[in-house]
């Protein structure tokens, strides 16, 4: 799959989710809630994003170069999102639980959501060979 249908793929996550199972839960939030539950599922969705752009990136290069891409890249990607989410509650202000449950939901969503299309993009690689 392509950076680009991968981004549409999790955009439509998002926005599917948000209008059918977020907004009965989100109606009984206040507005700061309503803020910080969208922010946790951006960041999840960035960090996806980020994620998959670094497999494909790396997929054809050296053993040594995807390993250091991808263990490097989450070593990142982890700094990133810690200082997001610390800029978020301590900086903005965002209530911490809708904004960690968002994160963390969305996180292990697209973390299966991405290993599915990658095994199944390794299976056919192997398959054409």
């Amino acid at each position: 799959m392509s950076f680009g249908r991968y981004a549409l793929t999790v955009i439509g996550i998002v926005l599917i989710s948000l209008g059918v199972l977020w907004l009965p839960l989100l109606g009984a939030l206040a507005p700061r809630e309503r803020w910080a539950a969208l922010a946790g599922g951006a960041l999840a969705a960035l960090n996806t994003l980020a994620a998959y752009a670094l497999v494909l990136w790396s997929q054809r290069r050296s053993t040594q170069v995807f390993m250091r891409a991808i263990l490097g890249g989450m070593v990142g990607r982890m700094a990133l999102m810690l200082a997001a989410v610390v800029a978020g509650i301590l900086g903005l202000g965002l209530p911490t639980i809708p904004l960690t449950v968002s994160l963390l939901g969305y996180f292990v969503l697209f973390l299966v959501v991405e290993l599915a299309i990658l095994q199944r993009r390794t299976t056919a690689q192997v398959e054409h060979r």
